[in-house]
């Protein structure tokens, strides 16, 4: 496979590309595809444009959607196709600098800026359409005391070959005649439409006016009408309409017949529908997402004079631990059990229940009296979770945490609102669990100050409170271990243990991050000389090497490069035993003076590794003048993987960063590989070494040594 198109003209063609392939089979044009994906090329560029610019612009997405109607891609199919098309690689290939999940938002906002256009511009066509059939019917209608024969015949070939639904009544609702497109539409026999007055395809999603507008039109006052109306069919099932409703008068101008076009948006309504749902609701639960609530929460906050709220922030206890032991489909199923009796507690009207991520969960009552009702909600919600969840055919027992904000409307921010929960449920956590506390403003201050870790990090690497925990790296070729990554963690007297990302922010923003990192690879390098000393080397021969983690700020250190280098002499290993991982974000756009240090470290054979690969959109052309012998790819893009099937887009990308790669000369690593069917994708794909739970958690040295002897028996 070969490397993906360089410069950004080249991606936008690649983009442009596949979208033309993809609807150009569903598109009836006299165009060739390479014609037709000329076409579409300045349609890719404006997308490109708009999911780069500094402001947001619906209009953009919405000017793209009618220009496909423009191009006949009139097809239901072809909007849908283009919507996945520009959900899947728009981004990819037109994304540049910013956060992903800012771009991926702006991407589904352009996908329903371009639905709307394209609705829009199709319903347009439709009434050109529909006038023209109304002025036919009309013209018919006065000629035939002239020709009656032949209008007849011109007439009855637009009535019945028309593609939407066409039926004339008289004043008194009765349906007199009606094509056969209509009758498709309702999926009844021809007596079935004929039996019913038009008063009685009422349905209650029927806007006030609709009848108004009826009443009017029969009585001579109004020449048409135009509305979105809904009918039952013979079945039950709903067909959504827009219809037109036309007078049409006798030679005298007396009002005499009623004509009706009907087009069929059900798919396209129903299509609306799913992008908006898609959007709002979490995917593995079906609860409304943190997109979803955020509008709610906002409502409820900004509500009027009178009007209160409270809030419920549930947090799984120990649900860490069964994802661990059990694994995350376990997990998951857990998380459905958990969502639907959260469902069930709150089922009153102001009452609300989402998920906001992983094992947190929100529930929201509105009111003028909420002080009483919310105490209430999180009692039902405790009282839902003592029940045991069976998985797997074991009895799991749930417990919750649960933080609660109670308040009048119109004094803080849903933002604050928020954390102000986030802050009380970490209490009710850190007090046991299985509880539920009430927000303390005072409690809040302490909890969002980061002055008692901030001060204690220098007396903590002077107490040795700090430890490394080490993850193997395993070769997907054979299965043995090559190495491992070091982890650090804090043994914090107060807090338990804490993870890198507890702290590293707060030694960067203090600069111990610069004596940390030191006593961190002096640590790592010190263990690599132990493991070559105690048993050599892997199986497949040459040392065992060690992974070790370089922050933003280490990268600036001036004695980045000597440190390296005595601590390498001191330990008598040689430069090739140790990798330095760089988050990709660190480099881009990383000068000269900032590559310097890496390219020295890496002329003399340290390998650098590209951690995080595919998360900083940085542009693959800087690939090339980058010190780098591995990519480390995100785990974000083999998560896919751990199903069956693999998701065919995530498979697609990673193949992709595999051939671009080695087609450098860059070796592949992949992180979070939590499954065997995953690990055994990935050595298809060509990936060189793997780490994940798959194969061991990050854990003391003497379990890497127990790997490895267990390589060299097996």
């Amino acid at each position: 496979m070969t490397a993906e198109p360089d410069g950004p003209q080249d991606r936008l063609r690649r983009f442009a590309t596949i979208w033309s392939r993809s609807v150009y089979q569903v598109t009836s044009t006299s165009l060739t595809r390479p014609e037709f994906e000329e076409q579409l090329l300045p349609l890719a560029g404006r997308l490109s444009e708009a999911l780069r610019a500094r402001t947001f612009d619906a209009e953009e997405g919405r000017a793209v959607g009618a220009a496909l109607v423009a191009m006949h891609c009139t097809d239901p199919e072809a909007l849908s196709r283009s919507l996945d098309c520009v959900d899947a690689y728009l981004v990819l290939y037109c994304g540049e600098d910013g956060p992903q999940e800012d771009l991926r938002n702006r991407a589904s906002r352009l996908q329903h800026a371009m639905a709307a256009g394209y609705a829009g511009a199709l319903r347009e066509r439709t009434l050109a359409e529909q006038e023209a059939i109304a002025w036919a019917a009309q013209s018919a209608r006065s000629t035939v005391a002239e020709a009656l024969h032949d209008s007849e015949a011109r007439f009855r070939a637009v009535f019945e070959g028309a593609a939407i639904g066409i039926a004339i009544s008289d004043l008194d609702g009765n349906i007199l005649q009606f094509n056969g497109a209509l009758q498709r539409m309702f999926g009844g026999s021809e007596q079935t439409v004929r039996s019913r007055k038009v008063t009685d395809w009422t349905h209650p999603d029927d806007a006030p006016q609709v009848w108004k507008l009826y009443e009017e039109l029969v009585r001579g006052e109004r020449e048409h009408y135009h509305v979105e109306k809904a009918f039952y069919r013979p079945d039950g099932t709903v067909l959504w309409t827009n219809l037109t409703v036309s007078l049409l008068r006798d030679a005298d101008g007396r009002p005499q017949y009623q004509l009706a076009l009907m087009e069929d948006t059900t798919e396209r309504r129903l299509l609306n529908l799913r992008l908006r749902y898609e959007a709002t609701h979490d995917a593995l639960t079906g609860l409304p997402n943190r997109t979803l609530f955020f509008e709610r929460l906002e409502k409820a906050v900004t509500a009027g004079e009178g009007q209160r709220f409270g809030l419920c922030y549930l947090d799984l206890d120990g649900f860490k631990t069964i994802n661990d032991s059990l694994g995350h489909a376990a997990g998951d199923r857990l998380l459905v059990e958990v969502a639907d009796r959260l469902q069930s507690c709150a089922t009153a009207p102001g009452e609300m229940v989402a998920r906001l991520g992983g094992d947190e969960f929100v529930a929201l009552t509105t009111g003028p009296d909420t002080e009483a009702e919310v105490d209430e909600l999180a009692a039902r919600i405790m009282h839902a979770l003592v029940a045991p969840v069976s998985v797997d055919g074991r009895e799991l027992t749930v417990r919750g945490s649960i933080g609660i904000v109670e308040g009048p409307a119109g004094e803080r921010g849903p933002a604050e609102v928020l954390r102000s929960a986030d802050i009380t449920m970490y209490r009710a956590k850190s007090a046991g669990g299985n509880r539920f506390e009430l927000a303390d403003p005072e409690a809040d201050l302490k909890a969002i100050t980061r002055h008692g870790l901030t001060t204690a990090l220098p007396a903590a690497l002077d107490r040795s409170e700090f430890f490394i925990e080490y993850q193997p790296l395993v070769n997907l070729g054979d299965g043995s271990v090559r190495g491992a990554e070091a982890l650090v963690r804090w043994l914090h007297p107060q807090h338990g243990v804490l993870g890198p990302d507890r702290f590293i922010p707060l030694a960067e923003h203090t600069g111990l991050i610069v004596p940390l990192g030191r006593w961190v690879l002096e640590q790592s390098v010190r263990q690599a000389r132990d493991w070559q000393e105690r048993y050599g080397g892997h199986p497949a021969g040459g040392p065992l090497r060690i992974n070790v983690n370089l922050s933003p700020c280490q990268l600036t250190h001036p004695g980045l490069v000597q440190d390296t280098v005595d601590i390498l002499e001191r330990a008598g290993l040689e430069p090739e035993v140790l990798c330095l991982e760089v988050t990709e974000s660190a480099l881009i756009g990383a000068d000269d003076d900032l590559l310097k240090p890496l390219r020295r470290l890496a002329e003399m054979g340290v390998d650098i590794a590209l951690d995080d690969f595919g998360t900083g959109y940085s542009n693959l052309a800087n690939l090339r003048r980058l010190p780098v012998s591995i990519l480390k790819l995100d785990r974000s893009f083999t998560q896919g993987m751990q199903q069956f099937p693999a998701d065919p887009v995530d498979l697609k990308i990673v193949e992709g960063i595999v051939s671009l790669a080695h087609s450098l000369n860059l070796a592949v690593t992949v992180e979070g590989v939590e499954t065997g069917a995953q690990a055994e994708q990935l050595r298809i794909l060509g990936c060189d070494t793997a780490q994940g739970w798959y194969y061991a958690r990050p854990g003391p040295p003497d379990r890497l040594h127990d790997l490895v002897l267990a390589d060299a028996t097996g």
